[in-house]
């Protein structure tokens, strides 16, 4: 799994194989969601701070995983 980030016990990860709409997994525990870079959904359950964090982060982060999304469809 290629990891992006690790921060506060998040795991972020980004599939190249994956298709829709842009988005990164987020893993804590046992716990496991997906989230639309764009819109900010959230596909999943996350602990509430948790998902405060990686929406968060999300924010700070969007140009840049908009672009290694796109790098990593093209291959």
């Amino acid at each position: 799994m290629p990891e992006l980030c690790r921060f506060h016990g998040l795991t972020i990860a980004m599939y190249h194989n994956e298709h829709g709409v842009p988005h990164f997994h987020v893993i804590y525990a046992e716990h496991e969601a997906t989230i639309e870079i764009e819109s900010e959904q959230v596909h999943g359950w996350l602990p509430r701070r948790v998902r405060s964090l990686a929406l968060e982060w999300c924010r700070v982060s969007r140009a840049e995983l908009l672009d290694n999304w796109f790098r990593a469809r093209r291959g």
